[in-house]
């Protein structure tokens, strides 16, 4: 049975209502134009009834999963990171945290952003530039100000990864050095002011982050708590000698280390540095 228009309207509106959405927030979610979702609930564009009929069923399908994912954390004893104490965190609670999900999809994107460090020009700059080489990114953003002690001199984390690019062939024209941040949610709004600088943000739909891979987690998430909706933030990871994902089990200091990030996740949200998330 066909829809009439009040109805088409009525129902999108009760779809918005249900995801607690503005009309901008929900055209952004769903990939709809605001001009155009704006004209439906106005009644001056007439709605699709098959694309409502399958944006009901988005809808309703994204709630029932939430509602069992919810219902599987009560019901099954499943952890959410907020309930983690050091004591419960097992060999396999790490692997989940840091290591799970966080292998490189190979797309290509807008940019390549670098997470500083005392040794990212040893293991990340590599990954980055491997990258870029192969025409995955027009540009690399190295992020980090703080100032460090370096074989070569006193210098920021960022301005000796420009010195490891241009050692392995990347344009100095395609590096945006980012030189001001102190710690990971830093570089985060700091690559946000120079992607803006660089590009405009509205114009970026995808960036690739590279940072060691027991890190990735955290940077990631903060990413993609800080960064706008439209931009996909996507991890590729840089192994170094001790924390890897096979390895970071064999020694005193692999063990700490991962041990330390995985209570740095949880400090992060228990302060709200980003969403709560189930192990």
């Amino acid at each position: 049975m066909n829809m009439e228009k009040e109805e088409k309207i009525d129902l999108l509106l009760r779809l918005r209502e249900e995801e607690g959405l503005n009309r901008k927030e929900f055209a952004l979610k769903y990939e709809i134009p605001y001009p155009t979702i704006t004209d439906w609930e106005m009644g001056h564009r007439r709605i699709p009834e098959y694309f409502l009929r399958l944006l009901e069923y988005k809808v309703r399908v994204e709630k029932d999963t939430l509602l069992l994912k919810s219902n599987n954390v009560k019901g099954n004893g499943n952890l959410l990171v907020s309930e983690l104490t050091r004591e419960k965190i097992t060999d396999e609670i790490v692997d989940k945290i840091l290591f799970e999900g966080m292998e490189d999809c190979n797309e290509n994107v807008d940019c390549i952003i670098v997470l500083g460090s005392i040794k990212a020009s040893q293991y990340r700059i590599p990954i980055a530039a491997e990258a870029y080489h192969k025409k995955r990114a027009p540009k690399l953003l190295l992020c980090g100000g703080k100032v460090r002690e370096f074989p070569e001199g006193t210098m920021t984390e960022s301005e000796h990864m420009y010195r490891r690019a241009i050692e392995l062939d990347v344009k100095s024209e395609d590096i945006i050095v980012e030189n001001r941040s102190q710690s990971t949610v830093e570089n985060m709004l700091g690559a946000l002011m120079e992607l803006q600088r660089a590009f405009w943000l509205n114009r970026v739909k995808k960036v690739l982050l590279v940072t060691t891979t027991y890190h990735m987690r955290r940077s990631l998430s903060i990413a993609r708590y800080l960064f706008p909706a439209h931009i996909e933030v996507l991890p590729c990871p840089a192994d170094d000698n001790n924390t890897r994902r096979n390895n970071w089990m064999d020694s005193s200091a692999g063990r700490e280390r991962t041990l330390t990030e995985v209570e740095n996740i949880i400090t992060c949200v228990e302060n709200g540095v980003f969403p709560d998330f189930e192990i």
